[in-house]
C-alpha cells in the first residue's frame, strides 16, 4: 500500500534536487529522515517536507504502522522555468533561466 506526496514548483533545479532524491531512495523513514537532517543541500529541506508529508498521509488514511515504512521512490522532473533577462553591453542581453521543480516522494510499507 504505497502511499505519496507531491511538492509543486519549488523554486531549485531539478538537477539539485535529484543529488538529494537519490541519497534516500530504499532507505527505511527514520533512517532517511537523519541523512536529509545533516545533509548540507537546500534540497535536504523540500525532500524531508514532503517525505513527512507522505508519511502523515500512509499514517492518517491507510493506517500503516511508521516504522516499516521505507521510500520507494523519490522523483525530481522538471517545472517551469521563468526567463529573465540581463542587460549587457552593446544593447545585448543575457538569458537567465529560473528553473523550478515538482517532486514526488512515495513510501511504501516493507514486508515483514
Amino acid at each position: 500500500m504505497e502511499m505519496l506526496s507531491r511538492s509543486r514548483y519549488i523554486r531549485i533545479s531539478p538537477q539539485k534536487l535529484r543529488l538529494v532524491c537519490n541519497l534516500v531512495v530504499g532507505k527505511p523513514v527514520g533512517q532517511a529522515l537523519s541523512i536529509l537532517e545533516f545533509t548540507p543541500k537546500k534540497g535536504a529541506r523540500f525532500v524531508a517536507k514532503t517525505l513527512l508529508a507522505a508519511v502523515a498521509n500512509a499514517r492518517d488514511q491507510q493506517n500503516v504502522d511508521e516504522d516499516k515504512l521505507y521510500v520507494k521512490r523519490a522523483i525530481a522532473d522538471a517545472g517551469p522555468t521563468w526567463k529573465r533577462s540581463l542587460p549587457r553591453a552593446h544593447m545585448h542581453a543575457t538569458p537567465i533561466l529560473k528553473r523550478t521543480s515538482h517532486l514526488t516522494v512515495v513510501v511504501d510499507e516493507r514486508a515483514a
